[in-house]
């Protein structure tokens, strides 16, 4: 069976992640897949040496496939243009049914995911119609759509080495306390420099290439400013990091005390980390985010201190950074990811949904 994803691009660390790990997951079970995607340049950096069973194509309008897969994946609601339409529906006459169309959703803990998982969606209009799509919903509990894991790993993370990884990333492990750093522009961000430097202990924070960084340099540049000799104790160390492969930044989640992680593929990797993690959710104009963000603590079972530093640290609230109490937070994470275990992940999920779809009359 030939799989179809689609995606396009608006945040290239997470669009283009989730699409990939979940093409690779498809392709490392037997099956064909192409994935067609209007920028592929980050996977030049995120998965280098590609993977044998992913045709990676550029999605261009007017350059649908003769012949589309058995099943067709829109990635986050991105809609396909009419020759791709046109295209399912001249297969669906020759075949006398069309292929599985899924309309892959935003992953979220609210109620909505799970009234909606697997619903039609009939095409009403343009070259598709009278065809239909089903939403599939991402999701945190049973009756949802699961997470993207890998079969493999928990026993990759248990046989790993992070002293030794961390050598050969150039840092030394040291006794200090490790923060990874993936996130937008969180705007307590310089709170959170200045209280680590001066803290009773020493924090090294790794701070990942892109929008992470730049927002480190500018908290410090703003820190310089009204805070002269801020970090006068030195006990706040900063390393910034080379852009890192999907696995390397796995290695990196688990080689931190706390991981800060931003949107909804690094999100994912932390909860199978299973380390003490803060969650840098997507803003959105109309403040939606912000019940986005209060469903999934609230699924999570966070702790109130959690629950404040999540407010302040999405701009949720205008007050001062709570403490980032790591060892308070890691229970309600380690329990999250044992009822995860517990539900079939995405892949499989979508490939017994596509199985039923083919199956019935």
């Amino acid at each position: 069976m030939l799989w179809d994803i689609f995606c396009k691009v608006i945040d290239n660390h997470g669009d283009i992640g989730v699409c990939w790990r979940l093409s690779v997951q498809l392709a490392e079970r037997g099956y064909a897949v192409r994935l067609w995607v209007d920028d592929a340049s980050a996977l030049q950096w995120m998965a280098p040496g590609g993977h044998e069973g992913v045709e990676v194509l550029p999605w261009v309008p007017r350059t649908a496939p003769a012949e589309p897969g058995d099943a067709v994946v829109e990635a986050f609601g991105c809609e396909l243009d009419a020759s791709f339409q046109a295209a399912i529906a001249a297969k669906a006459g020759r075949q006398g049914r069309q292929p599985v169309w899924i309309n892959l959703e935003y992953l979220t803990a609210e109620s909505f995911a799970l009234r909606n998982h697997r619903l039609p969606s009939p095409v009403m209009a343009g070259p598709a119609a009278g065809l239909t799509k089903h939403f599939f919903y991402p999701g945190f509990t049973a009756g949802t759509g699961g997470l993207l894991r890998e079969p493999d790993l928990m026993d990759r993370q248990a046989k790993f080495n992070a002293a030794q990884w961390l050598q050969g990333q150039g840092i030394a492990a040291g006794g200090a306390q490790r923060v990874s750093l993936f996130c937008y522009e969180p705007p307590a961000l310089a709170q959170l420099l200045a209280q680590w430097a001066c803290a009773p202990h020493h924090t090294h924070l790794l701070a990942t290439q892109g929008r992470a960084a730049a927002a480190v340099r500018a908290a410090i540049e703003g820190n310089e400013r009204t805070l002269p000799g801020w970090n006068g104790l030195s006990r706040l160390a900063i390393s910034f990091l080379p852009l890192l492969t999907q696995r390397d930044y796995d290695h990196l989640l688990w080689s931190c005390d706390l991981n800060f992680v931003r949107g909804e593929d690094s999100l994912v990797r932390a909860l199978w980390a299973g380390k003490p993690f803060v969650w840098n959710i997507y803003p959105q104009d109309d403040d939606a985010h912000h019940a986005k963000l209060s469903a999934f603590l609230d699924w999570l079972g966070a702790p109130g201190s959690l629950r404040d530093f999540h407010t302040v640290w999405n701009g949720a609230a205008d007050a001062p950074l709570p403490p980032a109490d790591a060892q308070a937070w890691v229970g309600c994470v380690r329990a999250a990811r044992q009822r995860l275990l517990a539900q079939e992940d995405l892949a499989t999920q979508l490939l017994a949904f596509a199985a039923s779809q083919w199956a019935s009359p």
